[in-house]
């Protein structure tokens, strides 16, 4: 008589998982939910560190909830990955109020257009960190996404969008420096890809904390909630920070390279049309050549020959 060996039933898919089976529309959904991220911003009229403190602290119970829930259908995550998540959450708090300063100082659209610089900023820090040399077509764009770097900057023009848009440039290179350090740390700290939650809730707790200490030393914090400020960053929590990053992260790794370029696009070109739609931001004709020279390069350095 044959043996037979019992399996366990297999866990039921949740609803997170139900969406990664289409991960092309996860990503663009993901991507059009967080390109509101900077409008909610503006319309919450707090400071930049105010306003990266409560984005992750309304956000830190929801993820913690799904974090806990991924340890129990899976097992705890290791140690290593928790603290690579904890160091991905220092770079994303730097992330967070250098971009709310870029959007005060650039608009809501040229700001988000800069943040993306990671796309760039990955393979180079990637090259003199790991030794992992970027393909020509990085080195290629480089001064493509320079010259779009200067046409948003308005150094070429007067009258140039935004209350002080060279340095809002500055506030924005930085803003793609740790965005692109949050994402190499924190891709190397979810080696479970079905556990998108775990990382994103240390590293969102770990950037409230950051955050603080960043407001607290440049004196611009206020920890005292506010109406309607607080209902505007409630929203940009419950929606950017947990539903269109759980998106992100989940779809992402699933999807070519090439195509995540394209669909992260998104983000951005939505991020400029709803400031020229909402707040009436009016870029002038060299910054947008600007940002289309750096949504060019973007996409042109990410893809694989």
């Amino acid at each position: 008589m044959a043996a037979t060996t019992a399996t366990a039933p297999a866990a039921a898919p949740t609803a997170l998982d139900r969406l990664v089976g289409h991960p092309r529309a996860t990503a663009v959904l993901g991507a059009l939910t967080i390109a509101f991220s900077a409008i909610l911003v503006r319309e919450a009229a707090v400071s930049p560190a105010t306003a990266a403190v409560f984005r992750c602290a309304y956000a830190i119970p929801v993820l913690a909830w799904l974090a806990r829930s991924e340890d129990r259908r899976y097992g705890p995550r290791p140690r290593r990955d928790r603290v690579l998540a904890a160091v991905a959450g220092l770079f994303f708090a730097v992330d967070l109020v250098a971009w709310h300063h870029a959007i005060e100082d650039v608009g809501a659209g040229l700001a988000t257009v800069l943040g993306n610089l990671q796309v760039a900023f990955v393979p180079l820090i990637a090259w003199l960190v790991l030794r992992e040399r970027p393909s020509g077509r990085v080195l290629a764009t480089l001064p493509l996404m320079l010259a779009g770097i200067v046409l948003i900057s308005g150094a070429l023009e007067a009258g140039a969008y935004g209350e002080h848009p060279a340095r809002g440039v500055v506030f924005g290179a930085i803003t793609g420096l740790s965005y692109a350090g949050f994402i190499i740390v924190l891709r190397a700290g979810g080696s479970d890809l079905r556990r998108p939650a775990g990382p994103l809730s240390d590293a969102t707790a770990v950037a409230a904390v950051g955050a603080v200490v960043i407001g607290a030393l440049a004196g611009e914090l206020n920890l005292v909630p506010s109406w309607p400020a607080h209902a505007w960053l409630l929203t940009l929590a419950m929606t950017s920070q947990v539903v269109g990053w759980l998106l992100i992260s989940a779809s992402l790794p699933r999807l070519p390279a090439a195509l995540t370029s394209v669909l992260l696009t998104i983000q951005p070109v939505g991020s400029v049309i709803l400031g020229v739609l909402i707040f009436a931001e009016h870029p002038t004709g060299l910054q947008l050549i600007g940002v289309a020279a750096i949504l060019t390069g973007l996409t042109v350095a990410s893809r694989r020959g």
